[in-house]
């Protein structure tokens, strides 16, 4: 393994990663409340985009680390977009 190989692992396990304990608390605590919809959903694009990138050029550490970062921050995006939705839903209290 070439030194710019180990770089680019290491970058790649570092960013999928970063979304793991954020997508255990969610999952776990159901807690969405702290969370932005916009930041997930600019992930969720840019995981998605870097995936489709790593796809067309058959570059196997850009779609392994970017298919595993989607599916971390789909789940917490969808999570957050149902507590959203749901909120909207619900009858204010009376003031």
């Amino acid at each position: 393994m070439t030194l710019v190989e180990i770089i680019g692992t290491i970058a790649a396990v570092l960013s999928t990663g970063a979304f793991l304990p954020q997508a255990i608390h969610v999952i776990r605590s159901r807690d969405t409340r702290a969370i932005s919809l916009m930041m997930y959903a600019c992930a969720m694009s840019g995981a998605s985009l870097w995936l489709t990138y790593g796809l067309m050029t058959m570059q196997w550490p850009i779609i392994i680390a970017n298919g595993v970062a989607f599916v971390f921050v789909t789940a917490i995006f969808a999570m957050k977009l149902r507590d959203v939705l749901v909120a909207q839903k619900a009858p204010r209290p009376a003031e």
